[in-house]
């Protein structure tokens, strides 16, 4: 009876671990909007780093990233500008999930 219950608790801990997995894979982490003078600085050196543009989004720890900060350039392309915690560029990528942007096929999330 004892090996029972301590199977049914095994087989409980292996499902909540899972669906905690899940839903923190589909919920996208822990990401919030930049506010700020953090704001002021991620937006001034990823502007610096694309040469202009405007910003569309901003958030904390995105892809390994301390700060991201995506830009919408003139021609219409975005680009999302990683930053470490002293606001230095450490990688950029074409963005194609802006606001706006509908989950589906070719959806890089």
């Amino acid at each position: 009876m004892k090996r029972k219950f301590v199977l049914i608790g095994a087989v409980v801990v292996v499902v909540g671990a899972l669906s905690a997995g899940i839903a923190i894979a589909a919920g996208g982490g822990d990401e919030q909007p930049l506010t700020g003078s953090t704001l002021e600085q991620a937006t001034d050196a990823a502007l610096a780093h694309t040469g202009g543009g405007k910003v569309v989004e901003t958030e904390t720890g995105d892809d390994g990233a301390a700060y991201s900060v995506e830009i919408q350039l003139d021609d219409g392309s975005q680009v999302e500008v990683n930053l470490d915690e002293n606001f230095e560029v450490i990688g950029s990528e074409a963005d194609d999930d802006g606001p706006g942007d509908e989950e589906g096929p070719g959806d890089d999330d």
